[in-house]
């Protein structure tokens, strides 16, 4: 089992309910932080000291507060510490839905499992954490298996992330062009761009690139 478990959650019965569910496998060292600088520090610290962690347990949500952070979101968490310890397993436990952004953690970051908040999701947590540990499967939530099977739910890969990032700076799809081509980033045609732009809008019902932006923060996209 695993000996070593960092658990990223800002609020804190949610952090507790964590930590008293993992008792049952006898876990040497379980700590927890609130904020997603705080969990990087931790991790670059563990591998500083050769005691890295060999597991992360992540919300995606962080409410803002006082505090100024780097990182905004588990998404971005994840991201930065697959960087630095990129043999790390994750389990992101969230509240959020959404097919294809747990389509995206999984094929983008690499996540191994996800459960999702809910009456039972304690009891998946706790077997996530036995299926993680026992095999490189994927692990998700019963209730949302047809994120990974449904062949209908649209990809949203890191490539639309970068094009959505672009727009949202005010990028004309020509300079998206320019960017991507100068960045070795495929396909990078006006054409390929306009599509993919297109389906964006088509599948998140967007009127307008500018719409198209909106809605992608408001779900956690950018």
């Amino acid at each position: 089992m695993f000996k070593k478990i960092l658990v990223a959650e800002d609020l804190d019965a949610i952090s507790q309910t964590i930590i008293m569910s993992l008792d049952r496998f006898k876990i040497p060292i379980i700590e927890h932080v609130k904020y997603c600088d705080d969990a990087v520090i931790k991790i670059h610290k563990s591998l500083y000291d050769n005691q890295p962690y060999d597991l992360l347990i992540t919300d995606l949500s962080f409410k803002p507060d006082h505090r100024n952070t780097n990182l905004k979101s588990g998404r971005e968490l994840i991201e930065a510490i697959k960087k630095i310890h990129p043999e790390i397993k994750v389990i992101v436990y969230s509240i959020e839905d959404k097919s294809y952004l747990i389509k995206s953690l999984f094929k983008d970051l690499g996540i191994n499992a996800f459960v999702i908040k809910g009456r039972n999701s304690i009891l998946e947590l706790q077997e996530a954490v036995e299926k993680v540990y026992a095999s490189q499967e994927k692990v998700l939530s019963k209730d949302l298996e047809y994120a990974l099977n449904n062949p209908s739910v649209l990809q949203i890969e890191a490539f639309d992330l970068e094009i959505l990032k672009q727009l949202s700076k005010g990028h004309t799809v020509d300079e998206i062009s320019d960017c991507f081509k100068s960045l070795g980033i495929a396909p990078n045609g006006i054409s390929s761009l306009e599509k993919r732009i297109g389906k964006l809008k088509i599948y998140f019902k967007a009127n307008n690139n500018v719409h198209l932006i909106s809605i992608s923060k408001d779900l956690g996209l950018m």
